[in-house]
């Protein structure tokens, strides 16, 4: 779980950035003009900022610039603006990304990942042992003491998203979000056969059934 600023001055925007972030599995910390963002930027400790250009008090710009001065942590850009030389004001600033309103919060969730993957953080180890599997995430393979076990590569991105977001209860619709996205292909019933399959060919039970919301991945002794 990363602790994530969320810098927007529009408080409903703010609330459905806050609300979307929280059900991926992030602590979300909101500010609501660049003065409010400093402050929480030197008084917490934060993974990554989504930062609003346009704000009261302090421009977003003077906010990234502040950040710049003591920290490399992740910022991600988030404004109306779609002008060129705004862009590259932002990245002559050192942002680490940009997105323009109106935006996919699927979208804006991967970037958030992508990021803070980038950065180290909220990233897993590339080979996990699984009580007698081991899973090469990386090199999307997987096997036990007699050799390879057949998980497909939409198996092993299910496991790596249930590891990520261990302790957390995610749902069908989050799961189809993260690896299918807006052009999924399939139905959220379809979830439950991947996750049958993972539990029959790595044999455990950690990925947990939560009635009539989804699944959640615990670690078993």
């Amino acid at each position: 779980m990363a602790a994530l600023l969320i810098v927007e001055d529009d408080k409903k925007t703010n609330e459905a950035i806050c609300e979307y972030l929280k059900s991926a599995g992030h602590e979300t910390i909101p500010a609501y003009d660049g003065a409010e963002a400093i402050q929480i930027f030197r008084e917490k400790k934060i993974d990554l900022a989504v930062l609003d250009i346009m704000l009261p008090k302090i421009t977003g710009l003077a906010v990234l610039h502040e950040i710049r001065r003591t920290s490399l942590l992740p910022v991600l850009m988030l404004t109306a603006i779609e002008e060129e030389d705004t862009q590259v004001q932002s990245f002559d600033e050192q942002a680490d990304d940009y997105i323009t309103k109106p935006f996919s919060m699927v979208l804006l969730g991967k970037r958030i990942t992508a990021l803070l993957r980038r950065s180290g953080q909220g990233v897993i180890p590339d080979t996990m042992t699984f009580g007698e599997v081991t899973v090469d995430f990386s090199g999307y393979s997987a096997w036990d003491r007699d050799g390879k076990i057949e998980l497909t590569p939409r198996e092993i991105d299910l496991l790596r998203l249930f590891v990520e977001h261990k302790g957390l209860v995610l749902s069908r619709n989050q799961i189809l979000d993260e690896l299918w996205g807006d052009d999924n292909p399939i139905i959220d019933r379809t979830i439950d056969t991947y996750v049958k399959n993972l539990r029959k060919k790595c044999r455990f039970d950690r990925i947990i059934t939560v009635k009539g919301i989804g699944y959640k991945y615990e670690e078993r002794k």
